[in-house]
């Protein structure tokens, strides 16, 4: 694995945010994650901003309707053809693009993320598409969505280096009886698409269930990004050797699905149990710490505006503590 040169212990988010007004999204990423801000997706503003909407836009043969659902017809669909709008001009690309426009000229790092062939490919078939062809198109659908959002990034911020996450919450699920996909074919259709973003930017995966962490790996991403109660624990011999390679690890730390507290303390403890539940079984503690990135679990469409504002300041609390580990373990090594 070539080598990574992210901001150690630095403070990002998932995408999805509650805001209505991209100019306000734009503004809380860049306030609470200004060293890898993360470029916003706005569902409550409109459903095609939605993670699946998002991504059938423009296919051959899929309507989205006005909540953000799918609309095939059948036979018009072609598992070859990109999508449209090679632009992202549309209108589920507004919040990208208003973000985009925010942060024209940077230099430091940006985080994109797209929605990832194995979850669009279960929206697919769950609208009405046989198994086999659900997933060639949205195979294809997200390695030519992947090239445009690339090309977007490249016109609006050419300067910046680029973290772009595969988001495959649908991975969680590739091991149970009854899915229509085969495992091996599941990390091809993953691994196809990495392979499009990796000439270009840094690869990151995020699934937010409990996954099979080994398989998951076998994809290629270079960062890998779960919440930190899916299980981490009982992948930890594959999680050291992908750090031993150069891989990096975004941990969910801070939670989107329960009460939080008004500091960062508890959020903080669960993640150095984890580590150390990770050391004792042969995980590198300094790799850990100095490899590593702070998110959310999830993403904060759910929540609302002032939820999302506290989850994002604690998410940056625990990056900091972090990175202040990450710097001292730094210093300890070269004294």
């Amino acid at each position: 694995m070539k080598a990574i040169d992210l901001p150690v212990g630095s403070a990002t988010s998932i995408g999805s945010l509650p805001h209505t007004e991209p100019d306000r999204a734009t503004a809380l990423v860049l306030d609470r994650h200004p060293w890898l801000p993360a470029a916003p997706s706005l569902s409550r503003r409109s459903p095609l901003e939605g993670m699946i909407a998002q991504a059938a836009w423009g296919m051959p043969g899929v309507t989205i309707q006005d909540d953000g659902s799918l609309d095939l017809d059948l036979d018009a669909v072609d598992p070859e053809a990109p999508p449209a709008d090679p632009e992202l001009a549309g209108p589920p690309f507004l919040g990208l693009r208003v973000f985009l426009d925010a942060v024209a000229g940077r230099t430091g790092w940006v985080k994109l993320q797209l929605t990832g062939p194995v979850t669009l490919g279960l929206a697919l078939h769950a609208a009405g598409l046989d198994a086999e062809r659900a997933f060639v198109a949205a195979g294809t659908a997200v390695r030519a969505r992947a090239g445009a959002l690339l090309g977007l990034a490249a016109r609006s911020v050419p300067e910046a280096p680029l973290l772009m996450f595969v988001d495959e919450p649908g991975l969680a699920a590739c091991m149970h009886p009854g899915f229509p996909l085969e495992p091996e074919r599941a990390v091809d259709l993953v691994s196809g698409a990495l392979a499009v973003v990796e000439p270009h930017a840094v690869t990151g995966l995020h699934c937010c269930g409990n996954a099979d962490w080994r398989l998951v790996l076998q994809s290629g991403p270079q960062v890998l990004a779960a919440p930190i109660d899916a299980g981490l624990e009982d992948a930890a011999g594959a999680i050291g050797g992908f750090l031993d390679r150069g891989g990096w690890v975004a941990w969910g730390a801070v939670p989107t699905d329960g009460p939080l507290g008004t500091t960062a303390d508890r959020q903080w403890r669960r993640l150095c149990d984890l580590w150390c539940e990770m050391v004792r079984a042969g995980c590198d503690p300094v790799l850990l710490r100095t490899q590593a990135l702070i998110t959310p679990a999830c993403g904060l469409a759910l929540h609302g505006e002032t939820q999302a504002h506290h989850v994002l300041t604690l998410t940056r609390t625990v990056a900091q503590r972090l990175h202040d580990q990450a710097v001292g373990v730094r210093l300890s090594a070269g004294a």
